[in-house]
């Protein structure tokens, strides 16, 4: 990605970032993560940082709301060379609404981009197009309209009766939710810190080591991020460490580690575990480590690079009391959190992702030793990936049997639990509980 000069006027530069990253991700096919990952360094400002990060979502959250916008304005449309002047029009349009910067630093700064990038014959075209939606506001979107047709009617078919509100919190900016590290301190005595530092947060109900933010803030202004106190995870999420929940001392597998929050937590609750935790992605790998780093939890662990359903390779036939699989998915229960999976998921996807899903219950239900539990958890709200994949599993797999999970997991949804997006403020998020039968 090109990166714009340093020396611009204050507020440009992150409007530029933010408009090559969005002009890769709606146009060029681009992870947000990815892009994100390379920019945000850029900028020696944490306040530029979240400025990027936040005009980002806000755009891709509802991209079809400004291009209706756009469309209804503008005499002609534009054309194929004019990506990254969109992507500038959508990041000052969404500064106004539903981000509600001042509109005239939002409206002289984005002007000022667009020469920035090369536009300046294309400035005045920016400065009337924002003023215009400074005068007569944004048309409200369709919550549904940034979901691709198939995938629309594949939530229509499976939550009738909650379609309408899991798009409308796919386009809500999701709460910020805390883990307290309980080898160093309780969630009451971390909410204390947190008042003192003048964040406001409430404990939850369910998920009992989770802060929820009122609004959220930079990890550096955390207290005692950086000593490992606390981790930033949603509170579904959290739940996996309860359905799991292994005996004291168990010998453990989290088969998709990374980023390592769930892992982490497990070691949090109990330092006796003996954890391994295996994933396919090395680089991801690295940022397992050096979470568990900062926690404290870097030699309670034991990590591989490794393909977890090719057990023959890295298996050492010593069977497991718990199995974490937190499987590859379609995300769909996190939209909010990575508003470009509608971007990218192709319907064809899905195929793959559930003959993975099969692959690796079926791989890792050999590891499980006799009585032992298998978690199948994903960031999914499809049921061909959540009830209907653990359906057949228990089908071909007689040693198997349910242990049912209670209403702290969401709606019944077959033998398992599921977590609608935005229900409680939580993610979307499904949760089987399986165990073997005795030998």
């Amino acid at each position: 990605m090109k990166h714009p000069h340093r020396m611009q006027p204050p507020g440009v530069q992150p409007r530029v970032i933010a408009t090559r990253v969005l002009d890769a991700v709606l146009h060029h096919g681009r992870s947000l993560k990815a892009e994100l990952a390379q920019a945000l360094p850029t900028l020696s400002d944490p306040r530029d940082r979240a400025l990027v990060e936040a005009i980002c979502f806000a755009v891709l959250r509802q991209p079809t709301r400004f291009e209706a916008a756009l469309s209804a304005w503008m005499s002609k449309p534009l054309g194929y060379r004019d990506g990254e002047l969109k992507a500038l029009l959508f990041a000052g349009l969404a500064q106004l609404d539903p981000l509600k910067l001042p509109a005239h630093a939002a409206l002289a700064s984005t002007v000022d981009a667009a020469r920035a990038i090369g536009r300046t014959h294309q400035a005045g075209l920016v400065n009337a197009l924002l003023r215009r939606a400074q005068r007569e506001g944004i048309p409200a979107g369709d919550a549904r309209a940034p979901w691709p047709a198939w995938l629309r009617e594949r939530i229509a078919n499976d939550w009738p009766q909650q379609q309408d509100a899991i798009f409308e919190a796919s386009v809500d900016e999701p709460p910020m939710w805390l883990r307290v590290n309980r080898r160093r301190t309780t969630p009451a005595d971390y909410l204390q810190r947190l008042e003192a530092a003048g964040i406001a947060a409430h404990l939850d109900e369910n998920a009992r080591d989770a802060l929820r933010l009122d609004a959220p803030v930079a990890v550096a202004a955390l207290p005692g991020f950086a000593d490992g106190d606390v981790s930033v995870q949603d509170a579904s999420a959290q739940l996996v460490a309860d359905a799991l929940s292994p005996a004291t001392g168990a010998r453990v597998l989290d088969a998709c580690v990374a980023p390592g929050g769930k892992a982490a937590h497990l070691l949090e609750r109990d330092a006796s575990l003996r954890l391994s935790a295996i994933d396919i992605d090395a680089h991801r790998l690295g940022r397992v480590q050096e979470n568990l780093s900062r926690l404290k939890l870097g030699g309670s662990v034991q990590l591989a690079v490794v393909d977890a359903a090719e057990t023959a390779a890295w298996w050492d036939g010593v069977p497991f009391d718990a199995v974490l699989l937190d499987a590859p998915c379609s995300a769909t229960g996190i939209v909010r959190r990575q508003p470009d999976v509608l971007q990218h998921r192709r319907a064809t996807d899905l195929d793959a992702l559930t003959a993975t899903q099969a692959r690796l219950l079926d791989a890792l239900w050999k590891t499980v030793a006799p009585g032992g539990v298998l978690l199948y958890a994903t960031c999914s709200i499809l049921k061909g990936e959540n009830e209907a994949q653990v359906a057949a599993f228990l089908a071909r797999t007689p040693d198997a049997q349910v242990e049912p999970l209670d209403a702290r997991y969401g709606h019944e949804a077959g033998v398992g639990r599921q977590r609608l997006p935005g229900e409680m403020g939580y993610d979307g998020f499904y949760y089987a509980r399986l165990r073997k039968r005795p030998a």
